[in-house]
């Protein structure tokens, strides 16, 4: 006999109020700052051409992008941790990788009877 699902009483509302509070104290004071009126870059400006020169130290740009240059480290840096992550995520407990498992799967289907009676599909001789 199934029982139907019950809602949970005892439930802790404190964390659900502190982001609601977060969310009207951000949006009070997003909807109250006075923004400047936008500025553009110059039409035959680069700004990869600018990044370049800031990260070399080089004053050539037609735009200052040490800003821009800032941006950009962080971004590589995340980037970086991100595919750190993710190698170490593929490692499995005994120190191979995904890969390498998926490899040993591969050598052990060749060992098996195919279906099309035997022929491969390296192009060699039949």
């Amino acid at each position: 006999m199934t029982t139907k699902p019950r809602l949970n009483d005892d439930l802790n509302l404190l964390p659900g109020l502190a982001a609601l509070a977060l969310f009207v104290v951000l949006a009070a004071v997003f909807l109250q700052t006075s923004f400047g009126a936008p500025q553009g870059f110059p039409a035959d400006a680069s700004i990869v051409a600018s990044i370049g020169y800031a990260m070399f130290d080089l004053d050539f740009g037609a735009v200052a992008g040490e800003s821009f240059l800032v941006t950009f480290l962080v971004m590589a840096v995340a980037l970086d941790v991100a595919i750190d992550a993710a190698v170490y995520l593929a490692k499995r407990d005994d120190g191979s990788f995904l890969s390498e498992t998926t490899s040993k799967a591969r050598a052990a289907a060749d060992n098996v009877v195919r279906t099309d009676g035997g022929a491969d599909d390296t192009g060699g001789e039949h």
